[in-house]
């Protein structure tokens, strides 16, 4: 058993809720009280499972023998996924209003970069439940038994989805240039070219991102918001967003989305999250960004 800490406010039933709705059969099980996965680093596989206790602030982690070895790399990844690191408090000064209806929510991660960038391809125009069930296929076509853990199945290697017809993809419900372009980001995190960790300049990093096949603006700040785990993305032009912002233009947008610098990513959580939000009146967004 290992133990992690976190600053309270922390919304666990919301973030398990946000996990459990993208959970991926085979891979992860999410319950209102724990949370666990099948995972594979370094040549080693198995499952954890995370438990947290509100009363001592602390994840209590449990790892199958395969992790064993690489504990400390697991309990950072662990770290990460669920934002541990984060100072609910100074966010709020940044925040403000915006924060008060979910003070303790956090920027859900990802225990691996490729992982996200795979997951986000398939969420591109089909709903969280959809792209829940089109990654399930993929593990279910390509992903490893875990030997210690009979029932559970690793999440495809890059080898793995690298070597993978395209046409097998397709035919599990998805648009044969998506799977062309799965197929190329697994080959490009073979070659060392994908970004698994995120840039200095995370801006520039993402523009990088829309140079790839099949990777446009939106799932570009969507990985780097959760591959990353950027910490100042704004998506002016998601479809919620939109919505929340209604009659104003991308720019406008963005221009407002400024004030919550350096932590435009949970700002983006809680407007999508706080049913009803709307911009406050506020002349300075009229003017078109240069």
């Amino acid at each position: 058993m290992y133990t992690l800490t976190w600053q309270p406010p922390y919304d666990w039933q919301w973030m398990f809720g946000f996990l459990g709705a993208r959970a991926v059969e085979g891979v992860e099980t999410v319950t209102d009280h724990y949370y666990e996965r099948s995972f594979a680093c370094e040549g080693h596989q198995g499952i954890f499972r995370v438990t947290p206790d509100n009363l001592t602030h602390t994840l209590q982690v449990t790892l199958s023998p395969g992790l064993i070895p690489v504990a400390q790399t697991c309990l950072e990844r662990i770290g990460r996924l669920f934002d541990l690191a984060c100072d609910p408090h100074e966010i709020h000064k940044t925040l403000g209003d915006l924060g008060v209806a979910r003070p303790g929510l956090r920027l859900p991660g990802a225990m691996d970069a490729y992982e996200q960038g795979v997951r986000a391809i398939l969420g591109q125009l089909v709903s969280v439940a959809m792209a829940a069930k089109l990654a399930s296929r993929v593990v279910a076509l390509c992903g490893e038994p875990v030997n210690d853990s009979p029932g559970y199945l690793c999440f495809p290697t890059p080898q793995a989805l690298a070597a993978t017809d395209p046409l097998s993809l397709k035919a599990l419900g998805m648009p044969v240039k998506r799977a062309e372009s799965l197929i190329h980001l697994a080959q490009s995190v073979i070659e060392g070219t994908f970004p698994l960790t995120s840039p200095e300049d995370v801006e520039a990093g993402m523009k990088a991102l829309q140079q790839r096949p099949g990777i446009g603006r939106w799932t570009a700040n969507y990985l780097a918001l959760r591959g990353w785990q950027a910490k100042d993305v704004f998506l002016p032009d998601d479809y919620l967003i939109k919505q929340r912002f209604a009659g104003m233009t991308p720019a406008q947008i963005r221009r407002y989305a400024q004030r919550w610098q350096p932590w435009r990513s949970y700002a983006l959580l809680h407007i999508w999250y706080t049913d009803g939000w709307a911009p406050s009146v506020d002349s300075e967004i009229t003017g078109i960004e240069k």
